[in-house]
């Protein structure tokens, strides 16, 4: 019987979900700072109730767009239709090529313009910095591991390499999907300096999926790349 999917089923799907999701972690957002006292934009550290209901409805957002194509466009089985299979082999090369990135790929992408701004490092870290230094204690650190270095990556893995890449590489090809899946996960941390580390570590994740079939790797990769930041930053508080 003959595909009669949509070649760019899932995009639409992937923008309202990335928008509702954005909307719901505002609101999140704004009623953890509410209750904390923090103002997002000042400079203040941030807390962690901030940092949770941010993600919160981030995720809202993201798992309702993926659930929602998954049941109306395909099989309803994330693991078919999304490649949402991890495999013990998949843990290996995850930690290795998320560890890889983070401290030997993109130190060396950036180097040429550190050595032209000394500052750059530094305003580098700055974002992530915000969000660990308010942070102390074993739970608190916990929760934020949690939060940071496994919900994020699963939830993101799932939207980013399970529905975007697969629509855009269904609409446009492979090559297409992969760059194109990349720099959107990279755009949408709206972060202007880091946007090509997040752009280059996007590729990575995408290649990863895209030779494996599964979302294993990249998920292993992520989760691997934010606990590296998570503890060199705990460890330097």
């Amino acid at each position: 019987m003959p595909d009669t999917t949509p070649k760019a089923a899932g995009l639409l799907e992937a923008v309202l979900a990335f928008l509702v999701g954005s909307l719901l972690s505002g609101v999140g957002v704004a009623v953890a700072g509410s209750a904390t006292g923090y103002k997002s934009g000042s400079g203040a550290p941030m807390p962690l109730a901030v940092t949770v209901f941010g993600l919160l409805g981030l995720w809202i957002g993201l798992i309702a767009g993926v659930v929602f194509y998954s049941r109306v466009w395909a099989t309803g089985n994330l693991r078919t239709d999304l490649g949402l299979d991890v495999r013990w082999w998949d843990l290996v090369v995850g930690a290795v090529a998320g560890i890889g990135t983070q401290l030997v790929l993109i130190p060396l992408l950036y180097l040429p313009f550190e050595h032209a701004d000394h500052t750059l490092k530094h305003r580098l870290s700055a974002p992530a910095k915000s969000e660990t230094s308010a942070v102390h204690g074993a739970v608190p650190v916990a929760v934020l591991f949690v939060f940071v270095a496994i919900g994020a990556p699963i939830v993101e893995e799932l939207f980013f390499r399970g529905l975007v890449l697969r629509s855009l590489s269904r609409w446009l090809g492979p090559i297409a999907g992969i760059v194109g899946s990349a720099v959107v996960f990279g755009l949408a941390h709206f972060e202007a300096l880091q946007l090509a580390g997040l752009i280059l570590f996007g590729l990575i994740l995408a290649a990863l999926a895209d030779e494996t079939g599964r979302l294993g790797p990249g998920m292993a990769a992520h989760c691997a790349f934010n606990a590296v930041t998570l503890v060199s930053l705990t460890i330097t508080h």
